[in-house]
């Protein structure tokens, strides 16, 4: 088995196990403003941002297409349709326009691609899921977590929110975060393989 399918598997395989656990725990707020799977979900773009580096964008994009299938079949069972639905529409474009972005990106300075890429994709990602998941307007995807119906106070402290709403705004801030946090295993990982020829 040669390094680069080696390297994809791995990357599936991580990604795999990384989306279903975030599908899981999103389902469990943390708090008003933020869910499990806030913590857990933005090692996705830290995969696929290390694939690419490491292997290119073809390989990631096959990492993302096949963690996305592997993610959705096993979120439909642990997690639930609509939440599965939710998460593999978002996914799947958030990912490859990290993939995108990353690649556009990747001769610059060695922070600026990922933290780019991740910013725009945990954008899109937010955004896409947390509306098909848990907004009223695609209530015909399957079943509402009661809790997402609530209001609070937007991120704990703002004016009254549907709670899911509240729940997006915090996942995005976590997501940017960890994004800033991201760039140290990134910068570590970078220099232990050797950049793929542009």
């Amino acid at each position: 088995m040669t390094a680069q399918i080696r390297g994809i598997a791995l990357g599936i395989l991580v990604m795999a196990v990384v989306v279903t656990a975030s599908n899981v725990l999103v389902q469990y707020p943390f708090n008003d403003w933020l869910t499990w799977g806030a913590f857990t979900y933005p090692l996705a773009f830290l995969v696929t941002d290390l694939t690419n580096r490491w292997l290119g964008a073809g390989a990631a994009r096959r990492v993302v297409v096949a963690g996305f299938v592997a993610a959705v079949l096993l979120s439909i069972g642990l997690a639930g349709p609509r939440i599965a639905i939710a998460s593999g529409s978002a996914f799947l474009v958030a990912q490859l326009l990290d993939v995108a972005a990353f690649d556009r990106l990747r001769a610059g300075r060695w922070w600026r691609a990922p933290l780019v890429s991740s910013t725009l994709g945990s954008a899109v990602d937010t955004a896409l899921f947390f509306s098909l998941a848990f907004a009223p307007a695609f209530a015909m995807l399957g079943d509402d977590a009661a809790w997402a119906q609530a209001t609070v106070p937007l991120l704990g402290v703002g004016t009254e929110a549907p709670l899911w709403v509240s729940l997006m705004a915090g996942d995005f801030a976590v997501k940017m975060g960890l994004a800033l946090l991201a760039l140290i295993p990134f910068r570590f990982a970078i220099a232990l393989v050797p950049r793929r020829a542009a």
